[in-house]
């Protein structure tokens, strides 16, 4: 994948066994980048509870906490904007067919709010078709 604009972007990318363990990496990854590019309090803490969350699924769910599959992850930062892509490598899933975390009959729940908060803390959240990658736009 290359990136949308060589000239002004920059673009990170780290390749993380699925274990826990990895949260640790992409967390170091966010702070350099929020550093270098004077990133808001807001847009930090929405960046991390998003990208924390998008890892965690893609290493439990998409990869199944296998360590010889990987997570990759990717930040494209542009002058207005980074957007991270996380990619795992598991069959994807029907993200148009989960169940509304918010309906009275699932607030009890303790799981299934994911990609609820991907969808309301980051200004973009698109999925590719099968499932398998996400992509996060946070404006800067």
């Amino acid at each position: 994948m290359e990136p949308a604009n060589v000239q002004t972007g920059e673009l990170y990318t780290l390749q993380l066994p699925s274990k826990y363990e990895s949260i640790t990496l992409l967390e170091n990854l966010i702070e350099v980048i929020a550093d270098k590019y004077q990133i808001s309090e807001d847009t930090f803490a929405n960046m991390m509870t998003c990208l924390n969350e998008a890892l965690i699924n893609a290493i439990v769910h998409g990869n199944k906490l296998d360590p010889n599959k990987m997570v990759i992850v990717n930040a494209d930062v542009e002058p207005k904007r980074i957007i991270w892509t996380i990619t795992d490598e598991g069959p994807g899933f029907n993200y148009n067919d989960l169940p509304d975390p918010t309906a009275p009959d699932r607030v009890e729940e303790l799981t299934g709010r994911g990609v609820f908060i991907l969808k309301h803390l980051a200004d973009q959240c698109i999925f590719n078709a099968a499932g398998n990658e996400v992509e996060l736009h946070f404006k800067i």
